[in-house]
This record gives C-alpha cells, structure tokens and sequence, in this order.
C-alpha cells in the first residue's frame, strides 16, 4: 500500500452455514497475539473447527454439513 492509498473499511460477515469472510485491513492473531500471516484481503476463516488449514476455511463444513444456529 503507498502512502497515499486508503485502507479498506473492513467487514465482517458470517456466511450461513459457512465461514466468517473478513475484508479490509484487519490483523487476525494467534492466541499469543502474534499475527498470521494473510496473502489476500479477504479472507474465509473457520467457522466449523474441522478445516485442516485453521483458522483459514477449506470447505470442509460442506463435507461435513456443518449448520451455523
């Protein structure tokens, strides 16, 4: 980003049945606080707890027909 560039407002928004996609300029941390690495924008994070590449979503809820209350 240059100096003169505008950070994204971020959002936040549980899918149904999914997971949590986050846009913008948001860190998401470890349980220490160290920051993960992101290569994207936006971002699908787990919602289900069985995605092997935690906290990041592979699609798994589907396999596993999570449902979100």
């Amino acid at each position: 980003m240059t100096s003169d560039a505008v950070p994204q407002r971020a959002t936040i928004v549980a899918c149904p049945d999914g997971p949590i996609l986050v846009r913008g300029d948001v860190a998401i941390v470890d349980d220490d606080g160290v920051p993960i690495p992101r290569r994207r924008s936006t971002v699908a994070l787990c919602r289900c707890g069985a995605s092997a590449i935690k906290p990041y979503c592979d699609g798994t809820h589907k396999a596993i027909d999570f449902r979100a209350p």
